[in-house]
């Protein structure tokens, strides 16, 4: 009597998950834009760790403020990660500082579009900002992100909508005092698209180089 041996299964190999390639440290500079009053201060000294408050009065920001940070492990794509020295430039909304928009604009990596859709015309004014800082510099709406910024104890009112001409650009509502996290990893997610794009430019501009 022949006996044969039970027949083992073929599983699959499992594969082994590899470690994220680190890309290295990276600089980009940041535009905080939008109406006055909207809170871009507010973020932009929540989003640095800046000492400086600016709960109570309202001061208008003179021209630009430039806030330097450290950003790190941030997903580029997938598993591949980098560090960021973040430049968060808060811009003034007072188009009487319009003749700086050509000195900020220069060498711009990224655009912050802040409002507040408790107020009924700053949807309007977000048209202006995109033409001027996005659309004209030949930025990617990757390159781009909204933060519809709530302000405490705000009244309730008809909110205004982002207009259709910025449909494509992601929108995010923020509210610092109900969930203050979610707005940092929504705007690590959007380094991790300006970090996308400054490595496909780095590696398209080597490949010139190779070619050439």
């Amino acid at each position: 009597m022949n006996m044969q041996a039970p027949q083992r299964k073929k599983g699959r190999a499992k594969k082994k998950s590899s470690a994220p390639v680190y890309l290295g440290m990276f600089t980009a500079k940041i535009l905080i834009i939008g109406p006055c009053e909207s809170g871009k201060t507010v973020l932009a000294n929540f989003l640095s760790d800046a000492t400086e408050t600016s709960g109570g009065e309202y001061h208008p920001t003179q021209g630009v403020r430039i806030l330097e940070f450290e950003c790190n492990n941030i997903e580029v794509s997938l598993s591949r990660t980098a560090n960021c020295e973040v430049e968060l430039w808060d811009c003034s909304g007072d188009h009487r500082f319009s003749t700086c928009w050509p000195a900020l604009q220069n060498d711009t990596n990224g655009v912050v579009m802040v409002y507040n859709p408790d107020q009924p015309n700053h949807d309007k004014e977000l048209e202006t900002w995109y033409t001027q800082f996005v659309q004209e510099q030949w930025l990617r709406d990757s390159q781009c992100l909204i933060f519809a910024h709530h302000k405490p104890m705000a009244p309730e009112r008809v909110r205004t909508q982002v207009p259709q001409t910025l449909s494509k650009v992601p929108c995010v509502h923020t509210n610092l005092d109900e969930d203050p996290d979610s707005v940092r990893e929504e705007f690590k997610n959007f380094l991790g698209q300006v970090l996308s794009n400054l490595t496909d430019k780095r590696d398209q501009e080597e490949l010139s180089i190779m070619n050439n």
